[in-house]
């Protein structure tokens, strides 16, 4: 009889997201941990579109966001902090945009996961 893989919990998607953010596998994160309609919202005013659904348009809007950067000066993650079944960490991102020149994005990310996959994420952050 086959053995069912265990469902990762949320501390355990929180940790390994956090893991790949540090190493820069931000594609790597969204394709093993994210679930195939999950959502990713962003704070309304943000260039681009204000939310996507599906993790191959997560995976499009970070290609975006990746193609935006002129330099990058340095990017980070805080540890997360977890409850129940949503996460939070800090994201910090020093770089030369496009046409906007020099920015330092610090911002909060919430994560919500069912059944072992982030099937949402919000961003936090002024403009």
């Amino acid at each position: 009889m086959a053995t069912q893989a265990a469902v990762m919990t949320t501390q355990d998607i929180a940790n390994r997201l956090y893991e790949l953010c540090k190493a820069g596998q931000y594609e790597q994160a969204q394709v093993e941990l994210y679930a195939d309609d999950a959502l990713s919202i962003e704070p309304v005013g943000t260039p681009g579109p204000q939310s996507v659904k599906g993790r191959d348009e997560i995976i499009k809007k970070g290609e975006q966001f990746r193609d935006s950067i002129e330099t990058l000066h340095s990017a980070g993650a805080s540890e997360p902090i977890v409850a129940g079944n949503h996460f939070a960490l800090t994201i910090t991102v020093d770089a030369d945009f496009k046409g906007m020149g020099r920015n330092l994005m610090e911002e909060v990310a919430v994560y919500e996961v069912k059944d072992g996959k982030v099937v949402k994420e919000q961003f936090f952050y002024s403009m």
